[in-house]
């Protein structure tokens, strides 16, 4: 197999250079940009993902309400389009020998010069019953995402971190004047229980355990029986990067060791890998995951086209045994 590779794995996959693992906003946009030039490209999704959650996304141009799950529908037809091979399997392991990516799945392996990695990060969620019965369509994680969404709601904001405080301080800025605090195994300071308190915030004691509700959310039932009613949820409990396949791979992080350091074009500190999406130190939004996945696609066509050797092909990517 000749020209690009694309390999899609899960929610932003990643993308070799002969492919490209994730088939979420990043890894399909790198996907359909490299397919119009020509490149042959295979993408592998695992399926899922943190933008197929979303509900309602409202902040993409020319689309005043598109769901996360019709993005990633639209985006596969759109690719197809353009030649792109599409498989479902899960990437297991990366490994770089010499100037060659050796990428394991469940299922194969394949070789490849360069890669395009879009997998994205996954939600942390506490054991709250009936969570996921309402997730993205009342309990958000998302200010930037689902904010908008809760304006003029009964709302209430929970979490395990400081970072918490500052949600609920800004939600009720710029969306809600009714929102009430729930601190979830979290001792305040007293700093932060003034600051709350200085912009009328209720704070509540105690650890959610079930969302009240059929259809529409109506509570939070505490674990000491309270029940607190609210229109919608704003969590903060963290995330976890889709990145276990990478951990064989010797690759620059940021000061805190929470994200990869790229460059202007998405290329990780390991030459030919890119990384695009939220495993980056960028933002978490689907249009800026999909400029990302753009950006790099660009760039590793410039390289393709630069190449001495060859006739525009990236690599040779064959399927082993």
């Amino acid at each position: 197999m000749h020209g690009t590779f694309g390999t899609v794995h899960g929610l932003h996959g990643e993308l070799l250079r002969k492919g490209g693992i994730g088939a979420g906003p990043g890894g399909l946009q790198a996907a359909i940009y490299l397919g119009r030039y020509n490149r042959d490209v295979l993408l592998i999704d695992r399926g899922g993902g943190r933008t197929s959650h979303a509900h309602f996304i409202e902040n993409v141009l020319t689309h005043r309400l598109i769901s996360g799950m019709e993005i990633i529908r639209r985006g596969l037809e759109q690719a197809t389009n353009f030649n792109v091979q599409i498989k479902t399997d899960r990437v297991t392991k990366i490994e770089k020998d010499g100037g060659l990516f050796t990428v394991f799945t469940s299922a194969s392996a394949y070789r490849a010069v360069t890669l395009i990695v879009s997998t994205g990060v996954s939600d942390v969620f506490p054991p709250i019953e009936h969570l996921h019965r309402f997730l993205g369509t009342s309990y958000f994680t998302c200010i930037d995402c689902d904010g908008y969404r809760t304006t003029g709601k009964k709302l209430v904001v929970t979490g395990n971190s400081l970072n918490a405080v500052n949600l609920a301080l800004a939600m009720k800025q710029m969306f809600t004047k009714d929102t009430t605090f729930i601190p979830y195994e979290l001792s305040l300071p007293p700093s932060s229980s003034e600051v709350l308190a200085d912009e009328g915030i209720p704070v509540v004691p105690g650890k959610p355990i079930r969302i009240i509700g059929a259809k529409v959310m109506e509570g939070l039932e505490l674990e000491d029986g309270t029940r607190i009613a609210c229109e919608a949820v704003m969590a903060s409990f963290g995330i976890r990067l889709n990145d276990d396949f990478l951990s064989g791979l010797s690759l620059k992080k940021d000061a805190g060791n929470a994200h990869y350091v790229t460059s202007s074009v998405y290329e990780s500190s390991l030459r030919g890998l890119y990384i695009v999406g939220p495993l980056n130190t960028g933002q978490d939004q689907v249009v800026i995951a999909a400029g990302e996945g753009a950006t790099a696609a660009i760039d590793i066509n410039k390289q393709l086209l630069e190449e001495k050797e060859g006739r525009g092909e990236v690599c040779s990517l064959a399927e082993h045994p």
